[in-house]
């Protein structure tokens, strides 16, 4: 239900398509439409000359000295063999340039710098649009006033680091002062290398005059190249979710909002079941206490004694424990009852020497009778029974 209703929402075009795609004849706000006619104007008498194909199959047997090769993609991600066909085109006394947030590290080793990854969290799941700015350098302006170009969206903050190119020039910065777009002279040609292809976006470009942006880059090459290539094959075949056909997860991740709570919540998910399990114990079954044999042993034994209505044999057991209750407790000998032992129980136990009295003196009665019947075996019971409770 949940896609279906994001589906539904999608389907009125409400949030505008995000996709970064800066292919030449995409309008969207991510599109290279107005980066293709900004190279069309700059060089109004040469046609522009689409590359489809890898590096190395385009330019290995290129007779080329002194054309430009530019490339806008998301990611740029070449073979070694097609990053060692594009350095010796460009050794020959050609200018190329790449703007891409994540090129390939082959490439970049071979020139000597380092560009460190972009945040992937801080780029999927932050929402701190803002306004954010590129400059150039003062050197590169052309009678234009040395002011950012800026426009509202997620920051700017890619940048090469650690570079060790033996000729480099840095052109242009992020908003935090970091290079982000560098000239590197190799051999008899150079490569312009910019980190963020949002810059040549349709949304940047068409904001107040960020076109000034990439006009300045373009005066910095050659006037009359030999030949102008924008590349069509690394901006379309590193791009992801290229399948035109109509899905619930494509018309999803066309919008970068959605997207992102599509893959947080799954986030979200993962941790739920991977914390979640960690945490709720098994359950534990429940112990039986230790059961008394011998208590259940007596009372089986009692229980057979009064189904028998031997109340004699019940009598005589219930005064054998009483006696050994005095025993133990109060050390006195049971075997001769006479007054003497009474009136000393009497002290030691609290208990009234009546109620001794009467109590062994129904003892005595009980140990001389063949027989005992329910009503002096019910009065010896109360009888103990009220002797324990003193």
């Amino acid at each position: 239900m949940l896609l279906v209703s994001f589906n539904g929402c999608v389907s009125k075009n409400a949030i505008p398509d995000l996709r970064e795609t800066f292919a030449k004849n995409d309008t969207r706000p991510f599109g290279g439409n107005i980066a293709y006619r900004l190279l069309q104007n700059a060089f109004p008498e040469w046609e522009i000359r689409l590359v489809k194909k890898p590096v190395l199959i385009e330019f290995d047997e290129s007779e080329d000295t002194a054309s430009l090769y530019f490339c806008i993609s998301k990611n740029n991600f070449e073979s070694e063999n097609d990053a060692i066909a594009l350095l010796n085109f460009v050794h020959k006394g050609n200018t190329a340039f790449i703007a891409s947030p994540k090129t390939d590290t082959f490439l970049l080793s071979k020139l000597s710098i380092k560009q460190p990854n972009p945040n992937w969290l801080f780029d999927n799941f932050s929402a701190l649009y803002k306004n954010t700015s590129l400059s150039l350098s003062p050197e590169v302006m052309d009678q234009t006033p040395n002011q950012p170009f800026q426009y509202y969206y997620l920051p700017l903050a890619n940048y090469f680091a650690d570079i060790k190119a033996p000729y480099y020039k840095i052109i242009g910065h992020n908003e935090k002062g970091q290079p982000d777009c560098i000239l590197i002279y190799w051999g008899k040609g150079k490569i312009y290398l910019h980190c963020d292809p949002r810059a040549f976006s349709n949304y940047f470009l068409l904001k107040n005059n960020n076109y000034l942006y990439m006009q300045q880059l373009l005066r910095l090459t050659a006037k009359s190249p030999e030949h102008i290539y924008w590349d069509d094959y690394y901006n379309k075949s590193n791009q992801s979710n290229t399948n035109n056909s109509f899905s619930t997860f494509s018309e999803l991740f066309k919008h970068p909002p959605l997207a992102k709570a599509f893959w947080l919540s799954l986030l979200l998910l993962a941790l739920y079941v991977f914390f979640g399990g960690k945490r709720r114990q098994r359950v534990i079954p429940e112990i039986k206490p230790n059961e008394n044999s011998s208590v259940a042993f007596t009372e089986t034994i009692a229980m057979l004694y009064l189904q028998q209505k031997d109340n004699k044999n019940i009598a005589d057991k219930t005064i054998s424990y009483f006696n050994e209750h005095i025993r133990n407790n109060y050390y006195l000998n049971t075997n001769l009852t006479n007054n003497e032992f009474i009136e000393t129980l009497s002290k030691k136990s609290g208990v009234p020497l009546e109620q001794t009295t009467s109590l062994y003196n129904t003892i005595n009665q009980i140990n001389s009778s063949l027989r005992v019947d329910a009503y002096q075996l019910l009065s010896l019971n109360k009888q103990i029974q009220q002797f324990y409770k003193k």
